[in-house]
């Protein structure tokens, strides 16, 4: 979807069998949230995994880190009695978010105006620009002084010149930030690898690799709702290039779908609702943003984006989260088409244009007013909720074999192995 479906419970889940979780894509623009046994941890950069004491973490070579951020997610975790040491892995080829990328990131999406597209304001676009451009710092380059304050020195000289002449904003100082981020490298040294080797090391022997991504596959630079997206690909294919894997690597791609939907900052969101229904999503469902606060936009689900996102991931298997937020309503509408200048579609428009025109066309599922976050088992589920799930899995023409009715790691219900 647009993101916010509940990965962060999800790659906990899926790592407790795993040995190695690395994420290969986004920054601390995401915002992943795991509760376990009541108490909630909510990490940006480092993988869910980490929760699980013997899972080693790699943030890859396709993420971009702001260290600071970072380092703060490194002492939380310790002060709640979780150790990083010797499990966390950096990649030294993975992009380093600057101060100047987050004051252009804010900037430039106010002097959008009303076209603004309603940024985290975190820099990622700015320092995916530059790594585009051949301008970027890598997190390797921190841990060698010369090397950084040279490259340092020619990135300011161009975003001071962006920031005082065209942005109107005070020019960043030299010495600050260099020092600033190599007092960041020496607290972070002992995480630098080389994540590539350090994976193929792990598959070679066996061991069991999940890939975590970040946002949703609606936000991908070039598959999503452009220019409303993300400045990376949140498709499971950026995890050969992101973590630097082959494609015969990969044995399953799991895709988790909120039971309906929702979406942070602009874009056209057809299923939208601004109504007490929309209301009721968001407050039952907590539907705020973990990395922002903001409240999302909520509507009921849309099958036809998801059915384009199946192809494009390759989907083999699916996860739906927050079934539990749908309890009480008589019926649950489901978008199953769209309208378009009076002519009915069942694909995805391809053109923002056209997305802002669409009609949704509904058919209603039955709702049900059992409680169903002290569900154990898929059986255990009222006859209308299974219903519910089962009439998605014909729309979508994949398998959901996980459902979540609780934000807990233990409110999950299996109903087969996601990895077959």
């Amino acid at each position: 979807q647009w993101g916010d479906e509940g990965k962060g419970k999800t790659v906990d889940y899926l790592t407790e069998r795993a040995d190695v979780v690395a994420r290969y894509a986004g920054g601390n623009n995401a915002g992943h949230t795991v509760v376990v046994n009541g108490k909630k941890t909510v990490l940006h950069l480092i993988p869910c995994g980490i929760l699980h004491p013997t899972t080693s973490c790699v943030i890859a070579n396709g993420t971009v880190i702001d260290p600071g951020v970072l380092l703060q997610e490194i002492d939380r975790l310790a002060e709640a009695g979780c150790s990083v040491a010797g499990r966390l892995h950096i990649s030294e080829a993975a992009h380093v978010i600057m101060p100047y990328h987050r004051v252009i990131d804010a900037a430039q999406d106010r002097m959008r105006g009303k076209n603004r597209v309603g940024t985290t304001g975190r820099g990622i676009g700015p320092v995916y620009a530059d790594k585009a451009a051949r301008t970027g710092i890598r997190f390797g380059d921190l841990l060698d002084r010369a090397t950084f304050e040279e490259k340092l020195a020619f990135a300011l000289e161009h975003a001071n010149a962006l920031l005082t002449k065209v942005y109107n904003e005070s020019a960043i100082d030299f010495a600050a930030v260099r020092d600033e981020y190599l007092g960041y490298a020496e607290r972070l040294r002992s995480h630098a690898a080389d994540t590539v080797d350090l994976l193929h090391t792990a598959m070679a022997a066996g061991k069991k690799v999940i890939f975590e991504g970040a946002q949703g596959a609606l936000l991908d630079l070039d598959h999503g709702t452009y220019p409303y997206v993300t400045s990376s690909t949140t498709m499971s294919g950026g995890v050969f290039g992101g973590a630097g894997v082959g494609p015969g690597q990969i044995q399953g791609v799991v895709g988790i779908l909120k039971a309906y939907m929702t979406r942070v900052g602009e874009g056209p969101m057809p299923t939208e609702l601004k109504d007490a229904a929309g209301e009721r999503l968001r407050e039952i469902g907590k539907e705020y943003g973990a990395t922002t606060g903001r409240p999302r936009r909520c509507g009921w689900l849309d099958v036809v984006p998801l059915r384009r996102v199946i192809q494009l991931c390759g989907i083999t298997s699916i996860v739906m989260t927050k079934l539990d937020v749908l309890t009480g309503f008589d019926r649950i509408p489901v978008c199953t088409a769209y309208e378009l200048d009076g002519k009915r579609i069942d694909r995805f428009p391809g053109r923002i244009s056209q997305l802002e025109r669409v009609t949704p066309v509904y058919e209603d599922v039955p709702g049900w007013k059992e409680d169903l976050s002290r569900c154990e088992s898929w059986d255990e589920l009222p006859a209308a909720a299974r219903s519910y799930v089962r009439r998605i899995e014909t729309l979508l023409g994949a398998a959901i074999s996980v459902v979540s009715v609780g934000p807990d790691r233990d409110q999950t219900l299996v109903r087969r192995d996601p990895f077959g």
